[in-house]
This record gives structure tokens, C-alpha cells and sequence, in this order.
């Protein structure tokens, strides 16, 4: 998934004096807004210094729209100030949310032409860090992965030719996550980001930008451990931030932690809501830590919470005019189908219809968990409609204006034709399908909030009669998400028919344990664990 930004709140509103380091007189706290601690000097009027680094706070953050307006102001101030020019451009490059294109391409690299106009004036490495913009502005038709590779390399040398400036460091490091490719299941980059951050955080642990990339560099189950610690800071860091807020649940979710997961984004929904209502901008933010928190209650055991969010994200509206408001359509089509396949209620998911005017993607996510509800009913036909309204979806997709998006279709593309051929009994091709798609979704780690392909390939082998290969499927699973539900209960199932009932016992109680004794739940499989684990103590 993509995400999101941001505000002035009291929870977690913890001084970032506690978080003060060695170089704390240099790496001085912004503002009460409490948005991290940034040092970025500029040969620009002492007068804008601080508004600029509130900007630089802003874009660490990810909270664009704001930080355009914050060097919008800064360029009005002092119009001789190339590095305002250059944080507009920056605002309109969001690194790892979608790529620019169009007018955003265009506003961006005029933005750059003013910065390197007056960059006459400003000092040497300034103009480093404007030249490397340069590199991914200066030729728009050049594909865009090779744009945000040449300005990586060249933020790499702003880097190494200024090793003190903990901004450079940050920016690389993002840099190079922004040029990951797509499915890379070598990590290559995000394993030289993290150790550069991890030593960037040592240094400098109030800075919003260090903590917030390494969460993102570690968001893969290989490895998510080493981003817990900063996951548990960045808030602290920015608590005027919801993405901030939000963000950590990136590591909670993928180690499994949903109380953890919930509370982030609780705090996040609240501070996006009062950001809105001062007329800020990232309304749309609020449906990102909405998709995780869905996620988090499924997993608990709290579906009428979950529910609640369906309804919640059908009544929204946000400002057009908002980066991310297409995220209130995504939410539309993704938590009804999330809820559907997290329950397993197959015929609810079987007959999800998507929206009149969805995009070609979001009626992709409808028409795959059509697809997976109708293959767990055995209903051919039906699963047959939805593989063939996937295929048209995938097709328009390739066609539309934001074509690279097909690539994240790629995996749910083979899971909607294994459950294809599971319907029309052809078992073998049905498990080749979807171990390919297991296989690949686990070398990249790329799964977002969902069911993952090899729960649905142990689920194929259960219904199989292949209890025990089922079992290792599942345990694969929660090698790579922990505290799942339903891989919980499915391993304890398996385990059950492969006669091993130590082992089945033991996850029945984890999945006891996992919702909490005083979880109201209407789900079955929670109630047959709880009598399950009863019997055992007995």
C-alpha cells in the first residue's frame, strides 16, 4: 500500500527534549507543532530560515500539500530564494506514493528552472542539492525508475561530499527506495539504506525524516524487526503529524502486534480529523490508517469494528483537490472485500458488485475477491465471470495513464486464476498457480493489508485432504505474518487432521490468546478454540 499524512495533538505530545542528543544545540526542535527536529541552513533571508525547515519537516513526513504551501510562503517572502523553489519541486515528488506525471511533472521541473535561475546566489551545496533534482526533472519523457536512479546516484554524492548533513543522508536514503524496482526480492536497496539511517538515528533519534525512512525500509517481513525501535519513536518524534502517527503500524502490522497497530491508528484517524476541520490539507490520509486499522480488528477478533469502517469509509468526501483523494474510492472497494475473505463469508464475496464509476483498479480488487469467494464455493461459472471481468480490469489498467500500476496486479492476477481452476477441479494447476503467487509475494514481501496467497494455497490443500503439506503452508504463512487469524486456526485445523493434537492444541490457545477472553466475537472458528482449549486444560 501507498501512504498518507498530519497535526496538533496532545497524545503522545512528549517533549522532544527527552530525545535530545549529542549535537542537540545544532539539531534544535522546530516548533511546539512538534513535526522533529531538521537542520537545513540556506543562503536565504535569516527571516525564512524557520519556515523552511518547517517545510523540510513537512516533506519528511510526507504531508506534501502542506509543505508546498510552506515554501509557496517562503518564495513570496524572500524572492531571491532558490531552495524555496526547489521544496516546491520536492513537494510534487512523492518518492513512494505514485510517480508525477503531467501537470505535477511540469509544475515541478518549472519550479527547478527558478531554483537553478537563482542558484547564482546560493552556495555550493545548494546547488548540489538542486543539480541532483535536476536528474530526475530534467528529461520527462525518460522512463521514471531510470529519472529516480539518476537522482539517487547524485544524491549520494551530495551525501558523501557532505557526510555531516544528517537532510543529505535522509534524502538518499529515501532516494533509494523511491528507485527500488518493482518486486525486487533482492532488498538490495533498502539493505544499504537501513544501516546509513540506523547510524543517522543514533546520532539524531528526533529526526522525523531518519526515523520515517527506516520504517519504510524495513517493511518487509525479512525484515521488520529492525525498524521496531524507530516505529515506536517516530510519533513521539512528530506527534503533529498524523502520517506519523499512522505510519509505525507499518512494523506493528508486520510483526503481528495489533494492539499496538490499533492504537497508531486510532491516534491518526483522530489527528487527520482535526487537521481537516483547520482546513489543512490530507483528508484523504484518514482511509490508509482506516485499511490497517480494518486489518488489525480482523485479526483480534473485532468484526463489528471492523464493519463499523465499511460504513464510515461509504460516507466520506474529501476536497478533490486533495493529493490522496482517490484513497476514499480504494477504501470503498477494499474494506468491504477485506472484511468478506478476512471472515470467509464466500458468498458475501462471491456477490460484491463494484462501484458504477470505479477505476479500472478498484473494480480489480472487487472483481479478484469475487473470484476467490466463488472458487471457495466450487461455483465455476461465477468464478469464471470474475476471472474474465479481472482480465478487462488488468487490460484497462495497462491502458490508463497510471499504466505502471498493472505491476501490482501481477500476483492477484494468478491468485484469481488458481481459484479459477480450483472451481473447475483441476487441482493441480490450481496449486501451481498459487505457489508461483506465494513464492514471488514472499521473495519481495510486497503484500499489503489482505489475505496472502500461500493462506489461500494451505487453504486449497486443506480442502484437498492434504491436511499435513496443508499445516507447513500455513506455518509458512505465519512465518512471514505473524498472530493471522485465520492462518492461526487453519494450521490448528490441519494439525488436528494430520494427528497431531499437542501441536493443534497449542494453536488454538495461541488464537485464544490472540483475541483476549473478553473479545466479543461472532466468528466460529474463536468459539471452537475457545471449547477446544477448554477441553485441553481439562
Amino acid at each position: 500500500m501507498k501512504c498518507p499524512p498530519m497535526l496538533l495533538v496532545s497524545l503522545f505530545a512528549i517533549s522532544l527534549s527527552t530525545l535530545a542528543v549529542a549535537d542537540q544545540g545544532h539539531h534544535e526542535a522546530l516548533s511546539a507543532e512538534q513535526l522533529g527536529s531538521v537542520s537545513f541552513p540556506t543562503s536565504c533571508a535569516a527571516n525564512v530560515q524557520k519556515p523552511f525547515e518547517r517545510g523540510v519537516a513537512l516533506l519528511h513526513s510526507f504531508w506534501y500539500e502542506e509543505a508546498e504551501k510552506q515554501f509557496a510562503e517562503v518564495a513570496k517572502t524572500d524572492s531571491h530564494c532558490a531552495m524555496a523553489h526547489w521544496g516546491i519541486a520536492m513537494s510534487l515528488y512523492h518518492q513512494l506514493w505514485e510517480r508525477p506525471g503531467g501537470d505535477d511533472l511540469t509544475r515541478g521541473a518549472s519550479e527547478l528552472a527558478k531554483a537553478q535561475t537563482l542558484a547564482a546566489k546560493a552556495t555550493p551545496r545548494e546547488r548540489e542539492y538542486i543539480a541532483a533534482l535536476a536528474k530526475f526533472y530534467g528529461d520527462g519523457k525518460q522512463d521514471h525508475l531510470a529519472r529516480a536512479a539518476a537522482y539517487s546516484a547524485a544524491m549520494r554524492k551530495v551525501y558523501q561530499n557532505h557526510p555531516s548533513d544528517y537532510e543529505a543522508g535522509a534524502f538518499f536514503a529515501l532516494s533509494l527506495l523511491a528507485a527500488e524496482p518493482p518486486h525486487d526480492a533482492t532488498l538490495a536497496n533498502r539493505k544499504e539504506a537501513i544501516p546509513l539511517l540506523n547510524e543517522l538515528f543514533r546520532k539524531n533519534p528526533s529526526h522525523p525524516g531518519v526515523a520515517h525512512y527506516l520504517i519504510h525500509s524495513c517493511d518487509r517481513p525479512q525484515l521488520a524487526a529492525q525498524g521496531l525501535e524507530a516505529a515506536r519513536h517516530y510519533a513521539q518524534i512528530a506527534p503533529s503529524s498524523p502520517h506519523a502517527l499512522h505510519m509505525p503500524s507499518h512494523i506493528f502490522a508486520r510483526l503481528g502486534l495489533w494492539d499496538e497497530d490499533i492504537q497508531s491508528n486510532l491516534a491518526s484517524v483522530k489527528a487527520t480529523r482535526e487537521t481537516t476541520a483547520m482546513h489543512m490539507a490530507g483528508g484523504g490520509h484518514q482511509v490508509h490508517a482506516m485499511d490497517f486499522l480494518q486489518y488489525a480488528y480482523l485479526q483480534t477478533g473485532q468484526e463489528d469494528a471492523a464493519a463499523k469502517l465499511i460504513e464510515e469509509v461509504q460516507k466520506m468526501s474529501v476536497d478533490s483537490h486533495d493529493i490522496m483523494a482517490g484513497l476514499v474510492d480504494y477504501g470503498r472497494a477494499q474494506f468491504p472485500a477485506s472484511y468478506a475473505l478476512e471472515m470467509r463469508h464466500w458468498s458475501e464475496a462471491a456477490a460484491l458488485k463494484p462501484a458504477a464509476d470505479a477505476s479500472p483498479m478498484n473494480r480489480a480488487i472487487t472483481d479478484a475477491a469475487r473470484a476467490v469467494g466463488a472458487g471457495h464455493l466450487g461455483d465455476a461459472t461465477a468464478t469464471e465471470k470474475a476471472a474474465r471481468d479481472f482480465e478487462a480490469d488488468l487490460a484497462a489498467v495497462k491502458k490508463s495513464n497510471t499504466a505502471y500500476t498493472a505491476i501490482t496486479l501481477e500476483i492477484p492476477h494468478d491468485v484469481v486464476l488458481g481459484w479459477q481452476a480450483f472451481a473447475k477441479k483441476d487441482g493441480p494447476e490450481a496449486l501451481r498457480l498459487m505457489r508461483s503467487a506465494a513464492d514471488r509475494q514472499d521473495a519481495a514481501g510486497d503484500k499489503g493489508a489482505g489475505t496472502p496467497a500461500r493462506e489461500m494455497l494451505a487453504d486449497m490443500l486443506f480442502e484437498l485432504k492434504r491436511p499435513q503439506e496443508a499445516l507447513a503452508e500455513y506455518e509458512m504463512v505465519l512465518k512471514y505474518n505473524p498472530n493471522r487469524f485465520n492462518a492461526i486456526y487453519g494450521a490448528a485445523q490441519a494439525a488436528e487432521l494430520a494427528q497431531q493434537q499437542e501441536k493443534a492444541n497449542g494453536y488454538y490457545a495461541q488464537l485464544v490468546k490472540l483475541c483476549g477472553p473478553d473479545t466479543r466475537s461472532s466468528r466460529p472458528e474463536l468459539a471452537r478454540a475457545r471449547a477446544k482449549t477448554l477441553m485441553a486444560r481439562k
